[in-house]
């Protein structure tokens, strides 16, 4: 962790990953920290109102298509008064050599090309507190074409 090489490689591979997703057209809070980037969910996926969990359905289509796990940050963990729509991407310690970020980037921009095709999210089950650890979600009716 002390490691003054280690920790300018971690932070250049985390701006590598906001570079290329910016460059790709996909919205990121900005700058990129040095160990996660924040994707916009809510200009990811236009077209899914906040009450249908943007970044919820994102986050879901992120593990489907590549087993890239991230979290929501929005309206599921905060509820109607979230500020924004997010999707965290940690980048753990010394886990992720280059083609594992450049994996991550080849799948975000594949669900963006298709990001019309995502769809909302409605909550069938959660608990009164906390409901972003255990809600239980399905998907709403198709996106319209």
């Amino acid at each position: 962790m002390l490691d003054e090489h280690y920790l300018e490689y971690r932070i250049r591979s985390t701006a590598y990953l906001g570079e290329h997703l910016l460059e790709a057209g996909v919205q990121i809070v900005e700058p990129p920290g040095g160990h996660a980037i924040y994707i916009d969910a809510a200009a990811f996926c236009p077209h899914i109102p906040a009450d249908q969990f943007p970044g919820q359905a994102l986050v879901c289509a992120l593990y489907r298509h590549a087993g890239i796990r991230a979290v929501e940050i929005g309206s599921v963990m905060f509820g109607a008064g979230a500020a924004m729509e997010l999707v965290r991407l940690a980048v753990p310690r010394r886990v992720y050599t280059q083609s594992h970020i450049d994996y991550v980037i080849e799948a975000i921009v594949e669900i963006f090309q298709e990001r019309q095709k995502l769809r909302g999210l409605r909550i069938v089950e959660a608990p009164p507190t906390l409901r972003h650890f255990t809600a239980r979600f399905e998907e709403t009716s198709e996106p319209e074409a």
